[in-house]
């Protein structure tokens, strides 16, 4: 679930910190750091983490060996910190967007939603960002260019275009928030999903009738079997994406229709 959210910082100094342009005093004493260390080390720290809660301006501090009030001379906020992380981490991506070469755009969207469900494993802390007011720094806006890119001239409308882009990204990060949180109860129970339905199991057949739920009963079995656990984050993935490049398909031929 999504603790924070991005847009929360003042709009121009957020604009002004993400594309370079804010301006650092000029009197004082000479400055030691980068605002690209201070993002750097701000990632470090969530990643490590995996958490993005923990966080805060006297760690990044700390971790660079600097005085916590240094760093508002670079960046005003945690909040402008936490949207310079995400853009910071959409650079990555980019850089992954830029080397696809697909001749059909079904490939595409597949190597989009790789790229995206990498970014989000590496960097965990990224699905705890509610982005719907969007970080629009220059990583940001690159990304979604060149992921439009994709779909571009296959007979979508723009705003098709737009939605088709938003559905990969839907299900990708719906999907990465399910299994970073199961392997966050892993971490804090100490226990896997097999050993949890290996100690629930006897519990449960005392009290399940297997005749009153047949088809539920038959469906989870052959499920559980098959994923070794309830669910399956790798399959629902790969699953739920062809799913969703199929009916984009159908939409396009819809439209040349």
């Amino acid at each position: 679930m999504a603790t924070e959210s991005s847009g929360s910082g003042d709009p121009a100094r957020t604009i002004a910190l993400l594309w370079g342009t804010l301006q650092l005093p000029r009197r004082g004493p000479k400055h030691a750091l980068t605002t690209d260390q201070i993002i750097a080390a701000a990632v470090e720290i969530a990643d490590g983490d995996k958490d993005l809660a923990p966080l805060s301006m006297r760690r990044v501090a700390e971790s660079l060996g600097v005085g916590t009030m240094s760093l508002y001379t670079y960046v005003a906020s945690r909040a402008e910190l936490v949207e310079a992380m995400l853009d910071s981490a959409y650079g990555e991506a980019v850089a992954e967007l830029e080397k696809i070469d697909a001749d059909d755009w079904r490939d595409g969207l597949r190597q989009i939603a790789a790229i995206e469900w990498a970014m989000y494993l590496r960097h965990p802390w990224m699905l705890q960002v509610f982005t719907g007011r969007p970080p629009l720094g220059p990583n940001a806006i690159a990304k979604y260019d060149l992921e439009l890119r994709v779909v571009d001239g296959i007979g979508l409308t723009d705003v098709e275009m737009d939605s088709a882009i938003t559905l990969v990204h839907t299900h990708v990060e719906g999907v990465a928030r399910r299994k970073v949180e199961a392997a966050r109860v892993e971490r804090q129970t100490g226990t896997t999903d097999q050993q949890w339905w290996q100690a629930i199991a006897p519990a449960l057949a005392e009290v399940h009738d297997p005749a009153s739920f047949p088809l539920a009963d038959r469906v989870g079995l052959a499920a559980g079997q098959a994923h070794q656990a309830a669910h399956n984050p790798e399959h629902e993935y790969a699953f739920g994406l062809e799913c969703l490049i199929e009916g984009i398909a159908a939409l396009v031929r819809r439209a040349a229709g």
